[in-house]
């Protein structure tokens, strides 16, 4: 098979498990269309997906599971037509660019799988699916610019080492790239959500915690039933480590609320001197291009579960699921925040998305 239907098809693939995995959590009314795509039948699945779009025409993860089946049905312009739809009518979502740059790339035209991943990136430059998939899009871009050196110049002894490396980077028994998962993307309360994450729930002002906050009482401690001559039980100490995974937890946890609340100050505070953005951006224009994003919305909802810390002296990974909601927007992925503690904060150094 040839190299290139290999690597996207892989793409596929995973973007379609991704859909069906995202979708098992969400509303009911898209129960029956997840089990129709984990079934491969596709016909009943777009039967559904229009009934159901008949009711909710503007629903955006309707609309994204549509491409999804079109692609799936081998209606590939169509499919394109319906990423290219979902990215003008909200293009602030990452998802449905980086699967039309999918659709692109599976029929080479390497060129608009680029644009489209960049503006997925430029979405939201913690993407981390997009970034890997636009490397293989520039590999692939790279491989035609030694092809036409050769036909201008099959001379240039330069040029066959370079091509031989990226052949060998994309032969067919390699994985050589990671399809976005789909994400639900839900509009407003009525609306649910397309891409790999998003589902229909009225956003609430505040971001609920990820894990239940136990009340602490004070209590008196009961005396202890031990005879007069038994020596007290020294307490277990807990380790370092564990002392500084639950204080990298609760920066986390402060981060997010920041967010939900929209305490700029505290939001940016949150992030060390050394965090770099993404992508080409300057750290003022990060901030600037945050602030207007996190303060132009109404109503913003973090909820953060399935967090976990590991801790390595003075740095720390924090890897937790968060479901976002802001306005008529809704989006679940996975998430990972590299801290640094400086002298008694931990500061976010590193943030990604999707991994």
């Amino acid at each position: 098979m040839h190299a290139r239907s290999v690597l996207f098809k892989a793409l596929r693939l995973l973007t379609l498990v991704g859909a069906c995995t995202a979708l098992s959590s969400h509303a009911d009314d898209y129960t029956d269309i997840s089990q129709l795509l984990r079934a491969n039948k596709f016909p009943e699945a777009m039967t559904r997906v229009d009934s159901q779009l008949a009711a909710k025409p503007a629903d955006p993860q309707l609309r994204f599971l549509k491409g999804v089946i079109q692609r799936n049905l081998g209606k590939q312009d169509d499919a394109i037509a319906t990423f290219t739809k979902l990215t003008e009518d909200y293009p602030e979502l990452p998802e449905p660019y980086n699967n039309l740059a999918v659709l692109y790339a599976g029929q080479g035209q390497y060129d608009k799988a680029r644009v489209a991943l960049e503006m997925a990136i430029r979405t939201n430059p913690s993407y981390a699916t997009a970034h890997e998939n636009i490397g293989d899009v520039y590999a692939r871009l790279a491989s035609q610019a030694y092809n036409k050196a050769l036909q201008l110049d099959n001379n240039n002894a330069a040029v066959p080492p370079k091509l031989a490396l990226i052949r060998e980077l994309f032969k067919p028994n390699l994985p050589t790239a990671r399809a976005a998962s789909a994400t639900p993307v839900v509009v407003a309360a009525a609306t649910p959500a397309p891409a790999a994450k998003p589902a229909p729930i009225p956003a609430p002002a505040v971001a609920p915690p990820s894990k239940p906050v136990a009340t602490v009482v004070p209590v008196k401690p009961a005396a202890p039933v031990v005879a007069p001559t038994t020596p007290a039980a020294k307490p277990v100490p807990v380790p370092a480590e564990a002392d500084a995974a639950k204080d990298a937890e609760a920066a986390v946890m402060a981060w997010a609320k920041a967010w939900a609340a929209k305490d700029m100050n505290a939001y940016l505070g949150a992030y060390s001197p050394e965090f770099k953005p993404s992508g080409k951006q300057s750290r003022s224009a990060w901030e600037k291009d945050r602030r207007d994003r996190i303060m132009g919305k109404s109503r913003i909802s973090l909820t953060l579960d399935n967090m976990s810390a590991k801790v390595n002296g003075d740095e720390a990974v924090v890897k937790f699921h968060q479901a976002y909601k802001a306005d008529a927007l809704s989006v679940a992925s996975r998430k990972t925040l590299t801290l640094k503690k400086r002298g008694n904060r931990w500061l976010i150094t590193q943030e990604s998305t999707g991994n």
